[in-house]
Formats: structure tokens, sequence, C-alpha cells
């Protein structure tokens, strides 16, 4: 007797399309992802990197600027002071508004003559050095970031002494990206020297105290007489010459200032 074997039947597996679409799907997800990470790199390469070269270039290039027109150029005898107004904050005290005077009673008349007036607009009109931090910087009138503080100069606060006088001569810069000249002004202590140059002299200021941490808005740090107005125990109580120095805090974050204040010890 014959035995049939029964006749095998083949099995076709068929791979679904939702496999192939789900694969699709994560495959442009994986390369949005990268693509996205490269952009940011390159943002923050941009940030980090280029704006600082540009900003230090810049400034470097503006001091040079400002050396060569006063050795040849004759020293000014009476210049008025005046001030200008900002546009944006960058490490600067909030809520000085344009035009708008330093708070307190002013003591800019009792000036000596000699000391340097201010101009009128963001031009550069100071270099300021500082040996412990091995910066040398233009200083510039206003703290907009637009025209003074992204450029890599440090910028006056409109309505504060002028170099050399009675009062508060008061400044901000960058503490990171665009030239970041105030990096290291945390470095500062008691006793160390800052210099700054105008067409007329040269002043010189010590540093004397260093409020770690205050409000933006802690507007106290740059009036005539500097006294912080959360921190009532830094500052002082007596009119002199003084110079401030004003930045972001901590860095990376714009969430406090770091404020360093500074005596005039000689000018020549």
């Amino acid at each position: 007797m014959r035995v049939t074997q029964r006749e095998r039947v083949p099995v076709v597996v068929q791979t679904g399309g939702r496999s192939r679409t789900g694969a699709r799907a994560l495959w442009l997800a994986a390369e949005t992802a990268v693509t996205c990470g490269v952009l940011i790199l390159l943002l923050v390469v941009h940030q980090l990197w280029w704006t600082n070269r540009e900003a230090r270039a810049e400034a470097l290039d503006q001091v040079r600027v400002l050396e060569r027109e006063w050795d040849i150029s004759p020293v000014p005898e009476s210049v008025p002071e005046s001030v200008s107004g900002t546009d944006d904050e960058g490490g600067a005290v909030e809520g000085v508004a344009e035009g708008e005077p330093s708070a307190g009673p002013s003591v800019e008349s009792r000036a000596p003559a000699a000391a340097s007036p201010v101009p009128s607009s963001s031009a550069a009109f100071a270099v300021l050095r500082i040996p412990r931090l091995g910066l040398t910087v233009p200083v510039a009138e206003g703290v907009s970031k637009r025209s003074v503080l992204d450029k890599g100069y440090v910028g006056h606060y409109p309505g504060t002494a002028g170099p050399g006088r009675v009062g508060n001569f008061a400044l901000a810069g960058h503490r990171n990206t665009h030239g970041e000249p105030f990096r290291y002004v945390n470095r500062l202590g008691e006793g160390d020297r800052v210099f700054v140059r105008t067409r007329a002299r040269t002043y010189v200021y010590r540093v004397d105290l260093v409020l770690a941490s205050t409000s933006p808005r802690d507007v106290g740090v740059i009036r005539d007489v500097p006294r912080s107005l959360v921190k009532p125990s830094y500052g002082y109580e007596e009119p002199g010459a003084y110079l401030t120095l004003t930045t972001c805090t901590p860095e990376f974050s714009s969430a406090y200032r770091l404020v360093v204040w500074a005596k005039l010890v000689s000018a020549g």
C-alpha cells in the first residue's frame, strides 16, 4: 500500500508598511536631532569665541587710535561735561534712564578744574587699565549693549562723575561674551591699582571694597557717594572721588551684579 506525503505549502511572511514608516520616522528624528545639535554648537562657538575675538580686536584698535590721537593732539583747556542716555544694559545696573542724573546730591561742582570731561555720545574717551587682570580696554559714554558694551568696550554710566572728579566714576562691562572685559574682576582685592588714562592725564584708583552680589536694580552702588540699597553695610558715607566697576554675576547669568569700588589716589 503506497503512502502519499502531504504537500508542503510555503509560508510567505510579509513585512508590514508600518515597520518601514516607523524606521523612516526614527531616521528623520535622528537627523533632526543631529542638525539641531550642530546648530546649537555653532551658536555657542559664535557667542563664546567669535564675538570675543571680534570685540577684543575692535577694542584694541580703539585703544591704539585714542593713544595715537592723544600723543599728537594738544590737551583742550576747558570742555564742559555732558551726559548721554542708554538703550539697554549688559552687566549694568538697571534703572538708569536717558538723561537721568545719579541719585543723591551732586558734588561735581566741587571737582578739580583739571578733571577730565566725558563726551555726549557713545564715543570712547578714556582707556582703562587693570594690571592685576592684564586688562586694557577703551571706555565709552553710555551702557548700551549695541553701541558700547557689545563692542568690547567698558561703558560709563550717564549722570555719574567723569574721570578724576569728585563723585562716582561708574563703569559697566560684560562678564562673558563680546570681549568680556570684566570676566575676572572678581579677582580684584583691596589695594589693587586701576588706571584711567584720558587725553588730559592718567588717574590712579586703588581698590577698596568688593560687593560680591547684589540686585540689578541696586542703583545705590553708582550714586555720588556709593552705598548698596540692598546691603547697606557695603558702601561709603563721605563724598570722595570714587570708581565703580559693575558686571553680571554669576558667570553666564545676569541674575545679579558684582560691584568693585576704588578710590582716587593720584593724578598725573
